[in-house]
């Protein structure tokens, strides 16, 4: 007999895996991110969104979120182990070299943006204690969302990477002494303030220091005894263990989960088993993620926005403009670029995940009413939404004030035509040095063309025949010999810019030598179609060596592989272009020498 199931109970979770698995994708496809996705996700699914209308339709209540607050508790992991990864690509040594901009800009952006918010705050009405708290609440930024952009732009390690991560890392830090105060403003509270910042400072110094001081001296030693096992699921079970557990040391000592993550993250950045453990939490943290821009999305609430647009509306330019040009002004007083402080201001703008944590422990101790909640909670959503927008804004705004590179005078020099050119190279990557150097080796002059600066100038500088140019403007190409060469081998991947090439190059040397590569059998066909002589698909090319690595391996004598190999070509050359001839191209003949 089967066990009854309570499907209500398993609902959200369905909800969420869904959007995961089928919403995003799909919005994505249409160009919309994957964070934003999630958002708007979590809004309409929310109570206050599609749950609005379950009372005149009761069968939405299936696609409706129905505790968005235990919802909420669960997503939190997700930015636990996000700053578990962050700790990870980071080290102790690293982080020391950045005190300056976390505890220097990073503290004078909290301590500024939440004295002016809470200021407007009191101006509006609100008693010294609500506007404290307020203050404190808004100046906090998404660290979750936030550090997802930038991680999956790969732009952590540069100067707005560096910055935002600095002023991020410290208002985690700030949120222990917020959450105290909070308790102390609580009416009614007669503790001592003094001793309970004492208190609360000296269990989170013991909580640090245990899990720095147990983490050098155990971690290690764990990680050597799991690998050794050859175990992929005790790996991740150890992983796991220790950044849930290191999360649950700092939380028991009054700090954020996500600071013990991030700390046990950076002991493990030390060790040599530093890869895999990012590899093995990855993919647990992307879904967590989801998971908790979902929520932060469902508690955005629709009937409040529409009882109070005003107040919301008004509530959330404000923030966004007072914290854009309070962080904009202290990047540039550290010494931060115009373009990094513009790019950091648009990210970090908008209100963060600690603000619903801040303001929802303060209506529980009756600082702030449910009304007020509501709109600056609402608020805090939007402005957490418009994220990905801000970023792209700001970015665009920045590109305005990105000095202009300096031109190495490696790249100013042009080929010239003195009739002893015999091949042109087109692209100087791997390949293209890999010919060149053949053509070296076999004596046949060349000069090569990239688009690369820094690659040409290295080139240049070891002595090489590269040039910097685009060899599909016909005035480059007469100053690159094409008049005396003999052929042109192109070695670029993008097949479009091969096409161009192949096309310019044929329309003005009628009776050049070209060999392009080609991506697979199907573009090699259309490049026989416009006029190559001969085309090298990479994945024909890759099967024909492999089989002879492995004939070769298995004791076939090597003088047969190296014939059936060649035949084989041939034979692959012949069916592409007959099959480009009966596409109803006209191929030239040109006449190619055969290796014997």
């Amino acid at each position: 007999m089967s066990v009854p199931v309570d499907l209500a109970s398993y609902k959200d979770a369905l909800l969420v895996l869904g959007t995961a698995g089928v919403v995003v994708p799909v919005l994505h496809r249409f160009g919309v991110s994957t964070v934003l996705a999630f958002l708007l996700s979590g809004a309409f699914l929310s109570p206050g969104g599609l749950g609005a209308l379950v009372p005149h339709l009761p069968q939405l209540s299936y696609l409706t979120i129905t505790d968005p607050e235990r919802l909420s508790k669960f997503a939190e992991w997700g930015v636990v182990f996000l700053l578990f990864i962050i700790g990870l690509e980071l080290s102790f040594e690293r982080l020391s070299t950045m005190r300056r901009l976390v505890f220097g800009l990073g503290g004078s952006q909290v301590v500024v943006s939440a004295a002016l918010i809470g200021l407007v705050a009191y101006a509006l009405g609100q008693p010294p204690a609500v506007a404290l708290v307020i203050g404190a609440a808004l100046c906090l930024s998404s660290t979750a969302i936030v550090i997802e952009l930038l991680a999956s732009q790969k732009r952590l390690a540069t100067s707005v990477g560096r910055t935002s991560f600095s002023i991020l890392l410290f208002q985690d830090l700030a949120v222990v002494p917020i959450l105290i105060l909070v308790g102390i403003l609580e009416p009614g509270n007669d503790t001592s303030i003094v001793a309970k910042i004492l208190t609360a400072l000296a269990q989170a110094a013991i909580a640090l220091l245990v899990i720095v001081g147990v983490g050098r001296f155990l971690l290690q030693p764990l990680f050597r005894l799991v690998a050794q096992t050859h175990n992929a699921d005790l790996f991740i079970a150890a992983t796991l263990f220790v950044a849930v557990s290191t999360a649950f040391i700092t939380a028991a000592a009054g700090l954020s989960l996500a600071l013990g993550a991030f700390v046990a993250g950076l002991v493990l950045a030390e060790t040599e088993y530093r890869r895999a453990v990012q590899a093995t939490v990855e993919p647990i943290k992307s879904l967590l993620l989801g998971v908790f821009f979902f929520s932060v999305g469902s508690q955005l609430d629709i009937q409040s926005l529409i009882a109070e647009p005003a107040a919301i509306l008004a509530t959330t330019v404000g923030l966004l403009a007072i914290q854009a040009v309070i962080i904009y002004v202290l990047a540039r007083l550290f010494s931060v670029s115009k373009s990094a402080s513009i790019e950091s201001a648009a990210l970090l703008a908008p209100g963060g995940e600690f603000a619903f944590v801040i303001l929802t422990l303060a209506h529980a101790s009756q600082l702030i009413n449910q009304e007020l909640m509501s709109i600056l909670l609402t608020a805090v959503s939007i402005t957490m939404a418009l994220i990905p927008a801000c970023a792209k804004l700001g970015r665009k705004f920045a590109k305005q004030y990105v000095p202009a590179p300096k031109i190495d005078p490696e790249l100013t020099v042009t080929p010239v035509s003195d009739g002893s050119v015999k091949a042109l190279v087109v692209g100087y990557g791997r390949v293209g040095q890999l010919i060149g150097d053949m053509l070296t080796e076999h004596k046949v002059s060349y000069i090569a063309v990239d688009r690369a600066p820094n690659l040409v100038a290295n080139a240049r500088r070891e002595g090489k025949p590269v040039y910097y140019g685009d060899v599909t403007y016909a005035e480059f190409l007469e100053h690159c010999g094409l008049d005396t060469a003999k052929a042109a081998i192109i070695t670029i991947h993008k097949e479009s810019e091969i096409d161009a090439i192949v096309r310019s190059l044929r329309k003005s040397h009628p009776n050049l030598l070209i060999v392009a590569r080609a991506k697979d059998a199907n573009h090699a066909r259309h490049l026989y179609e416009i006029g190559v002589n001969d085309a090298v698909p990479e994945t024909i090319e890759a099967s024909l060596q492999l089989s002879e690595a492995a004939l070769v391996g298995l004791g076939v004598p090597t003088g047969p592989v190296i014939a059936s190999i060649h035949e084989k070509r041939d034979e692959f050359r012949t069916e592409l272009q007959r099959a480009a001839k009966k596409a109803g191209t006209e191929t030239r003949a040109f006449p190619r020498k055969r290796s014997s």
